[in-house]
């Protein structure tokens, strides 16, 4: 792998991830929050699956609260993503920092499996792609999703079927295929009886058995 084949798979990466923001822009406007709120979550957060949770959490009746608690539950991986960047980028000061903003699933993924003098070229063209991609497509689906109908559209659909989407890579193997199939049927189990945004908190402990089992 050289160098210029990291920077078209970083671009190729970019685009297809930024077609996800544009479900989140609309589904951001969906929810009740405005346009600017919308492209200030892509901007800060920066974390597809975090973001589609709690505009899910919101837009369904749910408490910001309840919202943020399922956003930092999903976001907590890329803490451990973190854990191996650090060790493998050795980035001091800002460049740590700025770092710490582009630690996700692509940027790690990316950097981990490039050749170890191409990690930091895989990292950086692989978070500033996704990152420029992401919040263009975000603007535009918060500009759309004000101008439409979105739910006349059916685009309040748009947060699940989003969510589904960027989640559906990360389970491989059996462990993980138990772990998604029990965090669904605990989170099904509970929506009636629980308000929004709790389903995918208790949803959480279907990981305990395969951490029990595991030691």
């Amino acid at each position: 792998m050289n160098r210029g084949r990291i920077f078209r798979d970083a671009a190729a990466i970019g685009v297809a991830v930024g077609a996800y923001g544009l479900g989140f822009g609309a589904a951001g406007v969906t929810a009740g929050l405005s346009v600017p709120q919308t492209c200030a979550l892509s901007l800060l957060a920066f974390t597809g699956a975090s973001q589609f949770a709690l505009v899910g959490v919101l837009g369904a009746g749910g408490s910001v609260a309840a919202g943020m608690a399922g956003a930092l539950l999903l976001g907590s991986r890329n803490t451990l993503y973190a854990v191996r960047l650090a060790e493998l980028l050795r980035l001091r000061g800002p460049r740590r920092q700025l770092a710490a903003q582009g630690t996700i699933d692509e940027t790690a993924a990316m950097a981990v499996t490039a050749p170890s003098e191409l990690a930091g070229d895989a990292f950086w063209s692989t978070f500033v792609a996704v990152y420029l991609c992401w919040n263009a497509a975000t603007l535009l689906g918060a500009l759309g999703a004000g101008i439409v109908d979105t739910r006349a559209l059916g685009l309040d659909a748009a947060v699940g079927a989003a969510f589904l989407a960027l989640l559906a890579p990360q389970i491989t193997g059996r462990t993980a295929a138990r772990v998604a199939i029990g965090g669904a049927l605990i989170a099904g189990v509970a929506i009636p009886f629980t308000p929004a945004g709790v389903p995918v908190l208790l949803a959480a402990f279907a990981v305990v058995p395969a951490v029990v089992g595991g030691r």
